[in-house]
């Protein structure tokens, strides 16, 4: 158990830091790369803003963005997997039992609300754009909540968030590049 425990931690630990090393300006992404990758690209993208606690990855504005070129209901459903499978750092920093969580208080309440009802609050706190979900990650993992649980409750919220924001941008990208380009 100690040794699963252990290797949880570093999975996380490692995720995040080799994100660091990715050859990607993160001040100034180009969506257009995303282009000829389509919904993998999505996908990937989601992954690693969701990897990622440290380094800030702005896959909401890629969501938006990829909706103003591809179908918005389907990048949200690969938005959706990808930010779930990325959220797993969260959950294994609280399975590995060595995550860092500096709001005590917030903390407590999620896994008061988590030991209530746990697909419910993930479900809840993924649909809605917040700084919460990475507790609610690592508060999961602590409990040693299914995994499986987590990921579908996950998976869902997310892609309900992210159908709405691609949605949004399907229908405003056009007049905003028009905008720009006056």
């Amino acid at each position: 158990q100690r040794v699963l425990q252990i290797l949880a931690l570093l999975a996380a630990v490692g995720i995040t830091a080799s994100l660091t090393l990715l050859p990607i300006d993160w001040q100034h992404p180009d969506w257009e790369c995303l282009k000829p990758y389509g919904y993998l690209g999505v996908f990937v993208l989601t992954l690693l803003s969701d990897a990622t606690v440290v380094v800030p990855f702005p896959g909401l504005a890629g969501i938006f963005v990829t909706g103003g070129f591809l179908n918005p209901i389907l990048v949200g459903i690969a938005g959706g997997i990808g930010s779930a499978l990325g959220e797993l750092t969260g959950y294994l920093a609280g399975y590995g039992g060595r995550a860092i969580i500096e709001d005590r208080a917030l903390y407590n309440k999620l896994e008061k609300w988590m030991q209530r009802n746990g697909m419910l609050t993930i479900f809840v706190l993924s649909v809605i754009p917040n700084p919460v979900f990475d507790v609610a990650g690592i508060t999961a993992g602590v409990l040693k909540f299914p995994l499986w649980r987590f990921l579908v409750a996950c998976a869902l919220g997310k892609a309900i968030k992210f159908i709405v924001i691609a949605a949004a941008g399907a229908l405003s990208l056009d007049f905003i590049l028009q905008f720009l380009h006056r």
